[in-house]
């Protein structure tokens, strides 16, 4: 074995961990579906087959002012806990162990009946919260105390009390949110009565036998966030008072610095953890933005913490823990940390599932089942899309040859591992090459498909996904010298200068830039921190520092036709991220742009009604791209079943999860 430090049990007195892995907490939009607990009750009891140690379950509410939106889960009466049982017995028949997360909103609840210590609005809420009144807070701690009983009574093995990322306790903990002048505000001590109060009366109530996680707050990234000496305090008043294990929460919600996206470093706030184990002997869990086993295991030789906590890492892949207690690294397939389907999902008020496993919240509905009637497929493009089909193609029994005219798997994932952040893309692809080969496809590279090479062969159904084309816009002087497309410049073909406009200002366009700015080099992480102001020293409360605009070498304009807002369709939780960095960058973001010509003089253009040159070396189009589909409708003439997926099928977006759903929706039916 060579993770010795993950798969060490961890003893908690009364009952003990298997190992080091715990599943974090997620919300994914099943929790108030019909039927949803029968649902959810498969889809934990995957993960806990699938070897991890601890999971811990998504927000439920104490009570209805709690919610985090209308009608949201909560756990409140007997009369609930015979549907979270389903959850409980099928984790339990699999030698899991399972945590509820309570979870009060405060002022972040998206609905009129929200509270907080005080009346102060939220910057990412409608509502303006109610202020608890003092009986209204000794409710709010008999709340929490009567869900963790019900909990307890459901069959849970313990629960998470969740006090970071801005929610309820952690609104009373800082001076920010909480300006009370009575016993539960003013000097820290009061501010911190309220969790303390809520954990000494649920330990009591549940009794000794019982998992109790505090998930704390150590770096709030907001202004007049909590100090490290408060933090500390707190630490060692929530072991003094029974909580088995301390959990790290990293930033508010309303927080404008990445947290958990790509941008992050892997394993970015371990420090942080580590900084707190000096000061407590209670079991903490290092959390946000680690995904490999690798990850997991250095952090925990470096003693930064005792426990690992991942949860979209477990929406990836719910044999991520076996496989790497079986040496099967290469096999896991890992979270990239896109959030395209997960949060970004959630937020939208959707369910959440995984761009890289479609499978991901629909185990109920999703039977990839053996297939009796094994047909002979070609599969032509090995892009995301052709990657998923083959592979749950092949392990349904199917006969499938994969051709693709590249030296390469993996057609626009080669460009995208090429982004700042998205490194992780290759580990997918080598994810893919695993499958392919476990499941005996026969995977042919360099091979351009022309129609009379599938004509005199025996293939029962052909599978298009061929993917896309950039599109080169027209105006007056596109084949200038100076003009050169997102392939050439990412694939090293062509070089460019200092002075840059990109034509474009999709997600394509951002990467560009992001391409150009952004460090390729060991500096990357510590970057990160000067770029979005992190204080890693903790000199100032919440952990911030001022940002830093980045000195760039490189001036660039970053172009669009559309009057509206840059970046307008980026990924909901994400999209901020990437322009905000290009703002630190002194990107000059132009929207309705009329591209007028191009000549040796540069870009240009009218905007406004007034022209302007673009004095530019270089100008990079990234102009969407066009479904690259020629093969399609001559081999629908010449073979019964030929069907096409991906980019092939509709490039108005490049859509990796689309992609993969795809194919893995089409192997589903054959």
């Amino acid at each position: 074995m060579i993770y010795n430090k993950i798969f060490t049990p961890l003893s908690l007195g009364f009952t003990a961990l298997k190992n080091r892995l715990i599943m974090g907490s997620m919300h994914t939009g099943l929790e108030e579906e019909k039927q949803g607990f029968d649902k959810l009750s498969v889809f934990y009891q995957a993960r806990a087959k699938g070897g991890v140690g601890l999971i811990v379950t998504g927000g439920v509410a104490p009570n209805r002012a709690g919610w985090l939106a209308p009608f949201a889960l909560s756990l409140t009466s007997t009369k609930q806990c015979s549907d979270h049982a389903k959850i409980t017995d099928a984790v339990h028949r699999e030698d899991g162990k399972i945590a509820l997360q309570i979870l009060h909103a405060g002022r972040y609840g998206y609905h009129p009946l929200c509270v907080a210590p005080s009346r102060i609005k939220s910057p990412i809420s409608l509502f303006t919260p109610w202020a608890l009144s003092k009986r209204g807070i000794v409710s709010t701690i008999s709340d929490f105390v009567r869900c963790a009983k019900l909990a307890q009574a459901a069959g849970y093995d313990g629960i998470e009390i969740m006090g970071s990322e801005g929610y309820l306790i952690n609104q009373f903990l800082a001076s920010h949110t909480n300006r009370r002048t009575d016993e539960w505000g003013g000097s820290f001590e009061n501010r911190m009565r309220f969790p303390l109060e809520i954990v000494k009366a649920t330990r009591e109530s549940v009794g000794e036998k019982f998992i109790i996680i505090f998930r704390l707050s150590m770096l709030d990234l907001i202004e007049k966030g909590s100090s490290w000496e408060e933090i500390v305090m707190l630490a060692q008043a929530l072991q003094a008072n029974g909580v088995t294990i301390i959990n790290t929460g990293i930033g508010w919600h309303e927080a404008r610095i990445p947290t958990i996206a790509q941008a992050v470093p892997r394993a970015g706030f371990a420090w942080v953890t580590e900084r707190l184990k000096q000061s407590v002997s209670i079991p903490l869990v290092a959390t946000n933005r680690i995904n490999h086993p690798e990850v997991a295991e250095k952090i925990l030789e470096h003693n930064q913490a005792d426990l690992i906590s991942m949860a979209r890492p477990f929406l990836a892949d719910p044999e991520f823990a076996n496989k790497a207690f079986t040496n099967r690294t290469k096999e896991i397939n890992i979270c990239i940390a896109c959030n395209q389907s997960c949060l970004d999902h959630v937020f939208q008020k959707k369910r959440a599932t995984c761009l890289v496993n479609p499978i991901a919240c629909r185990e109920t509905e999703f039977k990839l089942q053996v297939t009796h009637h094994k047909k002979r497929i070609a599969v032509i493009g090995a892009g995301p899309a052709g990657l998923a089909f083959s592979s749950f193609a092949a392990e349904k029994g199917h006969k499938v040859t994969l051709f693709e005219k590249a030296n390469e798997l993996g057609g626009q994932f080669n460009l995208a591992k090429r982004i700042p952040g998205k490194a992780e893309f290759q580990e997918s692809l080598d994810y893919f090459k695993q499958r392919l080969q476990k499941a005996g496809v026969v995977v042919k590279l360099n091979q351009t498909v022309q129609l009379p090479d599938l004509q005199n062969t025996e293939f029962d159904i052909v599978v298009v996904a061929t993917g896309i084309v950039p599109r080169t816009p027209y105006i007056a002087g596109i084949e200038h010298p100076k003009v050169i497309s997102y392939i050439e410049l990412l694939t090293g073909q062509k070089n460019v200068g200092n002075n840059i406009a990109i034509i474009g200002a999709g997600g394509i366009g951002f990467d560009v830039a992001s391409y150009l700015l952004h460090p390729h080099d060991k500096q990357a992480d510590e970057h990160f921190y000067q770029e979005w102001g992190i204080d890693k020293s903790y000199q100032h409360r919440g952990g911030l520092a001022a940002h830093t605009n980045i000195e760039s070498s490189r001036r660039i304009y970053l172009c669009q036709r559309k009057n509206s807002k840059l970046g307008q369709n980026l990924g909901k939780t994400t999209g901020w991220i990437h322009r905000t960095s290009l703002k630190h960058h002194k990107v000059e973001m132009l929207a309705g742009v009329e591209y007028t010509k191009i000549d040796d003089n540069g870009l240009h253009i009218k905007q406004g009604g007034i022209e302007r040159v673009l004095s530019v070396d270089h100008i990079i189009t990234c102009a969407g791209q066009m479904a690259l589909r020629d093969l399609y409708e001559p081999l629908k003439e010449k073979f019964e079943s030929v069907f096409i997926i991906g980019g092939a099928d509709q490039a108005l977006e490049l859509d990796a999860a689309r992609a993969i759903r795809q194919g893995a929706e089409l192997a589903e039916t054959l």
